[in-house]
């Protein structure tokens, strides 16, 4: 009887955690429609402004914006690492921090100084663990970054780069492309790459002369007042753009790694549960089986 308890015990601690993880999935749920309604409406505009400010700069070569100079060999990095505050979410944390951790290991071995700043609690502890400093934190980015604080940073990073503070900017993320794939990568923002990805149209959309890709013809402009006053107005915002892109993706990739742990927890909740069910009623039915072998043998004996 005492191991059929224990079975009843474990079940039904297992059914609780189940409650808890299949709660926790449908929170993600409800979480990633948003973050990914949010991601998906600003990469249209972020497609279209990276568009814009590529063409201007290739068609204006006497007037280039100094966020696309190029600085080799580059001295003084910084990286900005986007994890998240919560952990159960798979891999998502692993594979940020890995792919963050190679391209600081790479950016050293070419002599640089890096200076790290990271987002999210999972990888302050992460950077703390390996002995790596940083010189800024941010835990206010959760599911739903605000435009307004990603442009502080924006503005902030843009300055430093002018000034000659740092002569690279580069972000490690996890990259929203679909809801069955999210890949962690490193992006250079800052100098502004020439053949963004940002600025080439999507798959599933009509390839007309002016969104043909990096081979596509680019527009005759007419600049009014002049190209240096629209271009000094265009690539600012277009590099704010990109960064609070970085934080959307990140956000939804979290909430659809939370998404998927979770189901998977649940599943394996479900699976546990029912073989410790299997093993009650085996443990039962041994009891059982005992007990009338018990009565039979003592009503023999008072024959």
């Amino acid at each position: 009887m005492a191991k059929a308890r224990a079975i009843i015990k474990r079940r039904k601690a297992v059914d609780n955690i189940r409650k808890i993880t299949r709660t926790m999935e449908l929170i993600a749920t409800a979480r990633f429609r948003k973050a990914m309604d949010r991601a998906v409406e600003a990469e249209a505009y972020t497609r279209k402004i990276a568009e814009m400010a590529s063409d201007l700069g290739g068609s204006s070569p006497s007037t280039p914006h100094p966020l696309y100079e190029k600085r080799e060999p580059v001295a003084n990095a910084l990286l900005l690492v986007l994890s998240s505050n919560r952990g159960l979410a798979g891999g998502y944390n692993g594979n940020v921090l890995r792919a963050a951790l190679r391209d600081y290991q790479d950016l050293q071995a070419e002599g640089a100084q890096v200076a790290v700043e990271v987002s999210g609690k999972r990888g302050q502890n992460f950077l703390k663990y390996r002995k790596i400093p940083t010189t800024a934190s941010y835990n206010q980015f959760e599911d739903r970054p605000a435009f307004q604080e990603v442009e502080a940073l924006a503005d902030r990073y843009s300055r430093m780069f002018l000034d000659g503070t740092i002569d690279r900017l580069d972000v490690a993320y996890t990259r929203f492309i679909n809801t069955a794939r999210q890949e962690a990568v490193v992006r250079t923002l800052l100098p502004i790459p020439t053949d963004d990805p940002d600025a080439a149209p999507r798959r599933d959309e009509a390839q007309t002369p002016a969104s043909a890709g990096p081979g596509r013809e680019k527009a005759d402009y007419e600049y009014l007042p002049d190209a240096e006053g629209i271009l000094r107005e265009l690539v600012p915002a277009s590099f704010k753009a990109r960064l609070f892109k970085c934080f959307l993706d990140a956000a939804v990739s979290e909430q659809i790694a939370r998404m998927v742990a979770m189901k998977g927890a649940s599943q394996n909740a479900d699976d546990l549960s029912k073989g410790l069910t299997r093993q009650y009623n085996r443990a039962r039915q041994s009891q059982i089986t005992g007990d009338l072998a018990d009565i039979v043998g003592a009503a023999i004996a008072l024959e």
